[in-house]
């Protein structure tokens, strides 16, 4: 099973496990966050993040999902990440993270596609005609 770690400003990686855990039913295994606020330093950061990278991986390898590309949680896992692996993905969202989890049992490269599907497939411009067809509600 692929570990996931999510690394992302303040408190948005336990929402976002939390939100999993409504929409799967219960908590997965196998998934941890690390929160990185303004005042955190970067390099002190870093052993943590390395802790819970080998914790998570159970010899199938980690994904690590990231919410900012450039900003502070992708660049520590930038320093986290060996090809094959520990892989990582910018932009995490909710789907992107669904998606991760429903296909953990597969390979690590197979997760990596799974999850950037998900994050851009879940991107819709809810106009009045998608949600009409989404929810077949027309009292407009």
């Amino acid at each position: 099973m692929i570990g996931i770690l999510i690394v992302a400003h303040g408190a948005l990686g336990e929402s976002l496990i939390h939100c999993a855990s409504h929409v799967m039913g219960s908590r997965p295994l196998n998934l941890q966050q690390l929160g990185v606020t303004i005042h955190d330093d970067p390099v002190a950061i870093l052993p943590q993040a390395r802790e819970l990278v080998q914790q998570l991986d159970q010899g199938d390898g980690v994904l690590i999902l990231t919410d900012i590309y450039g900003a502070t949680p992708t660049n520590i896992t930038c320093r986290l990440l060996e090809p094959g692996r520990v892989e990582g993905i910018a932009g995490v969202n909710l789907p992107m993270l669904v998606r991760a989890l429903t296909y953990r049992d597969e390979p690590l490269a197979t997760v990596v596609e799974k999850a950037l599907s998900g994050g851009h497939d879940g991107i819709i411009n809810t106009t009045m005609e998608v949600c009409n067809v989404a929810t077949g509600y027309r009292d407009h």
